[in-house]
């Protein structure tokens, strides 16, 4: 269990949701041309998972000191898994995965993309030893690998299929996963913000310079919540734009994003405690969920 914990198991199972439902909620039910059969896609899952949860594991390793004033019950590096075996396991990951996507790219006909595999290995290094204490920089970057790992889906299942014929439904796929990918990248950069307020007092001692630090508690939540009206004006004009005609999906987006997220406008504020900031990022999980649950809703604005 101490293994699992130490690769964040439930964020990597999300990821794996996230990619299946765009798969084979997405994908298979407007029948668009696909490129992935299920070994292949299942391999691309796999990269991205062992990806993943070396960046989970590198970042953990370098948050040691700072952990041990945010969250000490939490510290898995030096208690229960020695700093040398966690960087061992950082490693082997890294290489299965840059391995795998590496064989999956020349499988398909485009070798070019291994490189992102080791783009995304090297991000998540640097972002754990360098660029997490750099003001908005580490969020901007984190918030793009989340974003990243829906649209590989897209660039390895249905960019090399794409023909003169299909251009137009291929294309149109393709845009609707950039527009989660745009979801998922603005939900994570609020939540990293909002983790930021929680870890204050690590990340002074680590000294780091989040906006938490450099802004103040109250300057930050201000940011925060302008951010998250933002969000909702952007559900809103997207609902007008692409789902007026989409009776269910209207009504989800409603109900199961458009109103937590206003519901976490309101919660945010005034919220000044640990506890209420804590409130606030499991919030944006859930909001998150919920999203990534439309996806296959989606398929009836193209069937």
């Amino acid at each position: 269990m101490k293994y699992l914990n130490l690769i964040r198991y439930q964020n990597l199972l999300f990821i794996a949701l996230v990619q299946i439902f765009i798969k084979y909620g997405l994908f298979y039910p407007i029948t668009v041309e696909t490129t992935l059969n299920t070994f292949y896609f299942t391999l691309l899952v796999i990269a991205t998972l062992c990806i993943a949860a070396a960046g989970n594991i590198i970042n953990d390793i370098y948050d040691v000191e700072i952990d041990r004033i945010n969250k000490p019950s939490k510290v898995l590096i030096g208690k229960k898994i020695s700093e040398r075996t966690a960087n061992r396991l950082f490693i082997i990951l890294n290489v299965i995965g840059v391995v795998i996507g590496f064989y999956l790219s020349n499988s398909i006909g485009k070798p070019g993309f291994a490189a992102l595999f080791i783009v995304f290995s090297a991000l998540l290094y640097l972002y754990a030893s360098y660029l997490k204490g750099m003001l908005l920089i580490g969020n901007l970057s984190v918030s793009f690998l989340v974003a990243m790992s829906l649209i590989i889906v897209a660039l390895f299942d249905i960019l090399p299929a794409i023909t003169t014929q299909n251009q137009t439904a291929q294309s149109a796929t393709f845009k609707i996963v950039l527009h989660y990918a745009l979801f998922a990248f603005f939900i994570n950069l609020i939540r990293e913000v909002v983790k930021d307020l929680q870890d204050i007092n690590g990340d002074k001692n680590g000294r780091m310079n989040t906006l938490a630090i450099a802004l103040g508690r109250k300057r930050t939540m201000t940011i925060v919540f302008l951010l998250g009206v933002f969000m909702v004006l952007g559900v809103v004009f997207y609902m007008y734009q692409y789902l007026y005609n989409q009776q269910v999906l209207l009504l989800y987006f409603l109900f199961a994003i458009v109103a937590p997220l206003l519901y976490f406008c309101i919660k945010s504020w005034d919220a000044e405690t640990p506890r209420e900031y804590a409130f606030l990022s499991n919030l944006l999980k859930i909001i998150m969920f919920l999203g990534i649950c439309s996806i296959p809703l989606f398929s009836f604005t193209i069937s």
